[in-house]
C-alpha cells in the first residue's frame, strides 16, 4: 500500500489518526459506594444509643457502551473493477478495514479506500485518490476523515474532523497553503466512505426508508435512502443476491445524478456493486474479489 503524500499522522494529545494512545479506553464501569459513618455519643446505662444514620445509596453506575455487531473486521479487503459507460474498464479500487484501535477516547475502525485508473489511462493523465475514515466502533459515526487526490500535477488533501472527535468540527484543505474552516455538523453525520460501512451494519428489508446526513468537501446535506429488492447481481463472486439501496440527496448534494449501492443479502453484507451516473457518463464499481476476516454477525 502506498503512502499518500501528507497522510494524516498529526498527534492529538497522545492520539493520532494512525497511532493510538497506550492504555485502556475509558469504557470501564465505575461504581462508587459512600462509606457508612455513624458517630454515636458515649453511652450511659439509662440512655439508648443514638440511631445510626441511614446508609448512603450507592452511586449510579456509569453507562456501559456496547459495540454493535458489524459484518466487517480488520483484515477485510474488497477489490473492485471500475467500468465507464458499461464497457470501458477505467480503473480499479480497493476498500479495506486496516485496523481497529483506540482513538479519540473511544475505539475506531480505520478504513481506507484507494482508486486509480488503468495503466494505459495513467500514461495519458495521472489520477490517484485515497480516502480514509476513523469509524467509531460504538456509534458507527466517523471521528475523522480525509481525501487525498492527485490530478495531474495538482495535489490536494482534505480533512474533516467530526463531532465525535472534537467539540468544534472543522474542514481543512491543504494544497500549497492550508485553509481551515469551522463547520456545523449533525452528531450523526457521515462521510461517504463511513456511510457505506454504517449501512452494511443496518438490518435491511424491501420498502425500508432511512435518512442520513452526509458531509463532503465541507458541505453537509441529507440523503433519503430507499431499499429495493433483493435482486441478483453478477460480480467476481458469481451471481449474488443483494439489496439495492437508492440514496436521493436533498438540496445541494453530490455531483452524481443517480447513485445506487448493492449490499449482499448474507452475513457478510458485502457492497457488491456501486453505480454512479455523472455528467461524463455512468461509472460502475463491481466487486472482483473479497478477502474477509471471520466475523460473527447476526442478520
Amino acid at each position: 500500500m502506498r503512502n499518500a503524500k501528507g497522510a494524516i499522522d498529526a498527534t492529538v494529545g497522545v492520539r493520532s489518526h494512525y497511532g493510538m494512545p497506550c492504555g485502556i479506553p475509558a469504557i470501564a464501569v465505575v461504581c462508587a459506594y459512600a462509606a457508612l459513618i455513624g458517630v454515636a455519643p458515649a453511652q450511659r446505662p439509662s440512655a439508648r444509643p443514638a440511631p445510626k444514620p441511614p446508609a448512603t445509596k450507592p452511586a449510579a453506575r456509569t453507562a456501559i457502551r456496547t459495540e454493535p455487531r458489524v459484518p466487517f473486521a480488520p483484515g477485510e479487503r474488497l477489490s473492485y473493477d471500475i467500468s465507464w459507460s458499461s464497457s470501458l474498464t477505467a480503473g480499479t479500487a480497493v476498500m479495506s478495514v486496516q485496523d481497529k484501535k483506540a482513538s479519540y477516547g473511544s475505539i475506531a475502525y480505520y478504513i481506507v479506500a484507494e482508486g486509480q485508473p488503468t495503466a494505459l489511462l495513467s500514461k495519458l493523465y495521472r489520477l490517484y485518490y485515497k480516502a480514509d475514515t476513523l469509524l467509531d466502533a460504538f456509534d458507527l459515526v466517523p471521528q475523522r476523515a480525509s481525501i487525498y487526490s492527485e490530478e495531474g500535477k495538482r495535489h490536494r488533501f482534505k480533512i474533516t474532523t467530526f463531532s465525535a472527535a472534537a467539540k468544534s468540527p472543522t474542514f481543512e484543505v491543504r494544497t500549497d497553503t492550508v485553509v481551515r474552516t469551522p463547520m456545523r455538523l449533525s452528531r450523526d453525520a457521515q462521510d461517504p466512505l463511513a456511510a457505506i460501512y454504517a449501512l452494511r451494519a443496518r438490518p435491511l428489508k424491501a420498502g425500508d426508508r432511512m435518512t442520513m446526513p452526509i458531509t463532503d468537501s465541507g458541505r453537509q446535506y441529507t440523503i433519503d435512502v430507499s431499499v429495493v429488492g433483493p435482486e441478483a447481481v453478477t460480480c467476481g463472486l458469481g451471481s449474488v443476491t443483494a439489496w439495492k439501496l437508492v440514496p436521493i440527496a436533498r438540496g445541494a448534494g453530490p455531483a452524481a445524478r443517480e447513485i445506487a449501492l448493492w449490499i449482499s443479502d448474507d452475513s457478510r453484507r458485502l457492497p457488491v456493486k456501486i453505480s454512479a451516473e455523472v455528467a461524463a457518463g455512468r461509472f460502475d464499481f463491481t466487486l472482483r474479489e473479497a478477502q474477509s476476516a471471520p466475523v460473527a454477525f447476526r442478520r
